[in-house]
């Protein structure tokens, strides 16, 4: 059983795309999604510097559109649905809900621009950020965050929590860390996953009410609590709830684990899920799609992860 998982916004870096503008239709499939997104994906994906793309209006469609180019370049919709599952880590699970079917790319990215917009000026409201709370008990991780009036808002598994909240808690917790631990702050603008996510939750609701999404094609774990959704309306409510609510990466890997899921590919830009995979989900192999010259041993390894499954 093969998953292919999403990366989520702090996974790009700067030129991360211009390699991808080599091949047929790339160049063509950006311009044309820059207008939906109202983003230059071209100019952000291969010249814009590491500040311009940390924007969060700019980084979420950036890597939206990067996965779903990604997954195209892959052919991922010739996988028959029993060879395998999707999910994606918090706005990658945009990207998922697109190679499950449950949005057209069009749709995932007019999506990915009205939330990344409305996160971007929920962020701008007061200083928050996010930083990543490397080692410990989880347990005991997530209890001490919640003392500092931190949220625990990326729970990941593999002895990474994210922590979330304004810029002076999370400079208290940097000088008085939780024994065993190290805290990393991360390429992002705002307190994402929490209560200061609130006022981008109105108008994305209004937005989905002009969508009919689709039922998932494949399997389509929830960033909730790894729950496989089966509805397309359930999944999108899930979506809207996400904004201001943890991902659970954990239980999504979990349920990899329950699911039968032997390999794992991460999409452009890759390396950031497949790392964590590689503490949390031991036996379970990863690849991670970072440059055109990934495409190849990736179909090596989706041949070897699908084909003891009968399509």
């Amino acid at each position: 059983m093969l998953a292919i998982v999403c990366p989520g916004q702090g996974s790009q870096t700067p030129g991360f795309l211009e390699p991808w503008l080599e091949l047929p239709g790339i160049a063509e499939a950006l311009n044309k999604w820059s207008e939906a997104t109202k983003v230059d994906l071209v100019t952000h994906g291969t010249t814009s510097d590491e500040e311009t793309i940390k924007d969060t209006a700019v980084a979420q469609p950036l890597i939206v559109a990067a996965g779903l180019l990604a997954a195209q370049a892959l052919g991922t919709e010739k996988l028959h649905p029993q060879q395998w599952m999707t999910a994606g880590h918090s706005v990658g699970e945009i990207t998922a809900a697109g190679l499950a079917s449950v949005f057209s790319p069009v749709e995932a990215l007019d999506f990915v621009r009205v939330r990344a917009q409305g996160m971007a000026s929920a962020a701008a409201v007061e200083p928050t950020g996010m930083a990543a709370v490397l080692g410990g008990d989880q347990d005991e991780v997530i209890q001490y965050l919640e003392n500092m009036d931190i949220t625990p808002a990326n729970v990941n598994g593999g002895g990474q929590v994210v922590a979330a909240g304004s810029k002076d808690a999370l400079a208290k917790l940097a000088e008085d860390p939780l024994d065993k631990t190290r805290v990393i702050e991360l390429k992002v603008a705002g307190a994402f996953h929490t209560k200061y996510m609130a006022p981008a939750v109105a108008d994305l609701q209004a937005f989905t009410e002009t969508l009919s999404p689709n039922n998932p094609s494949v399997a389509l774990a929830s960033n909730r609590d790894g729950t496989v959704i089966d509805s397309g309306q359930l999944f999108v409510e899930r979506l809207i709830d996400q904004v201001t609510s943890p991902v659970r990466w954990d239980l999504c890997q979990q349920t990899m684990v329950d699911q039968g899921v032997t390999g794992i590919i991460e999409l452009l830009p890759g390396g950031t899920l497949t790392g964590i995979a590689r503490r949390a989900m031991k036996g379970v192999k990863t690849l991670a799609i970072k440059k055109p010259d990934d495409l190849d041993k990736a179909q090596d390894f989706i041949a070897e992860h699908t084909q003891n499954i009968s399509a």
